[in-house]
């Protein structure tokens, strides 16, 4: 086939006509380019351009992007341009084609930076829009379900309740007890090492303790709930969700937010703000630990500054948060697991995104408290 039956131009009332033939296949590639390029500064006084491609018997991929490029550059040359003949069989490839690379198409001109910021601007919003909505969703359902239940008590799963406090609560207290005791360890450690040299080492108790009572017990014992129980609950309702026992409970007439989720949600409320207590005895306890035997302080003397450096105040601000930090927890992992599809790949993704967004919130919420808390001096 030669060169000449692939692509004709001439020049009719002032338009460009291009009659295309043949094979406009991978195959013909070494002879279909250089005439694609040859048409560069080809008829300049021509407005428009159309291309007649009633004579090509086939087109594949590699065609249909050479027509999509010769397309492409008459129009970015100011020219009207069309197709013409085109056989219905491959305008789908060609619509397929035409979408493609749009945003390198425009980023390469460098004239509409503006563009490109909104759109991305525009995706992020998009995003935050998708993220904050299942989270308000089960917020106004978890509201929903604690006001049917006070008004009818006897529909809340006491039971239930029971059963996930001893998993959230009490089965987590060793670790709590254990974690904290090393994070008011080696507080007081890094303290008296860098204290020492000013010669203020009894500053120590009072870095320990107004750090632990206010800001670290309740924000460390929170990440680990997230980690520990939020992943818990995630899984759970994930997995429900794809063996369609929850969609078997609303066949049922029953609300899976009152039957599964209200039960959890509270129990969390209950037992974080007493893991936070005994976490942060923990970690008082351990920093008293390390000020005797590290700092050589005698612990009649930690107990002493301690109490003159701390006050109920301190010991407040820490409990508040904790009920907030519980319930933004719960939320969080009750609405991911319910976002779950039906793999395990879905499950897996959405158990990690549950642990990463509590874990950002608690650490959000507690700078939101902290700056609350500073404004009105407590």
């Amino acid at each position: 086939m030669s060169a000449e039956t692939l692509l004709s131009t001439s020049v009719v009332d002032g338009r460009l006509v291009l009659v295309a033939a043949g094979s406009w296949t991978a195959a013909h590639a070494h002879e279909i380019e250089p005439l694609i390029e040859a048409l560069d500064g080809g008829a300049p006084g021509a407005g428009a351009v159309s291309l007649d491609m009633r004579g090509v018997r086939a087109l594949d991929t590699f065609g249909a992007w050479l027509v999509e490029r010769l397309l492409r550059h008459c129009r970015s040359r100011g020219r009207e341009a069309e197709i013409v003949g085109l056989a219905a069989r491959y305008r789908g490839l060609l619509e397929n084609v035409e979408g493609a690379n749009l945003a390198g198409a425009r980023g390469s001109a460098g004239s509409d930076w503006l563009l490109g910021a909104l759109a991305r601007l525009g995706r992020g919003a998009d995003d935050l829009r998708r993220e904050l909505v299942p989270f308000l969703d089960m917020l106004g359902a978890l509201c929903a379900a604690v006001v049917r239940t006070l008004a009818n008590p006897r529909s809340f799963r006491f039971t239930s309740l029971v059963h996930q406090l001893d998993r959230v609560g009490w089965q987590a207290v060793p670790i709590v007890l254990l974690i904290t005791f090393l994070i008011g360890a080696i507080i007081a450690q890094q303290g008296i090492f860098h204290f020492r040299r000013f010669g203020a080492d009894v500053y120590v108790v009072d870095m320990v303790g107004i750090l632990v009572l206010r800001e670290i017990g309740v924000l460390i014992v929170a990440i680990m709930v997230a980690g520990r129980s939020g992943s818990s609950y995630t899984a759970e309702l994930g997995s429900m969700k794809m063996r369609e026992e929850i969609d078997a409970l609303r066949t049922m007439g029953r609300d899976p937010v009152e039957v599964l989720i209200l039960p959890r949600v509270v129990a969390l409320v209950i037992a974080l703000p007493m893991l936070t207590f005994l976490g942060s005895l923990a970690a008082l306890y351990g920093g008293g630990l390390v000020c005797w035997l590290y700092g050589g302080m005698n612990p009649d003397i930690y107990l002493q500054r301690l109490q003159e450096a701390i006050s109920f105040t301190h010991f407040k601000v820490g409990m508040i948060k904790a009920p907030f930090m519980a319930l933004v927890i719960g939320i969080v992992a009750c609405s991911e697991g319910l976002r779950v599809k039906g793999s395990a790949e879905s499950l897996g993704i959405q158990t990690t995104a549950s642990v990463v967004k509590s874990i950002f919130l608690v650490i959000v919420l507690d700078g939101v408290f902290a700056m609350f808390f500073a404004s009105i001096d407590m």
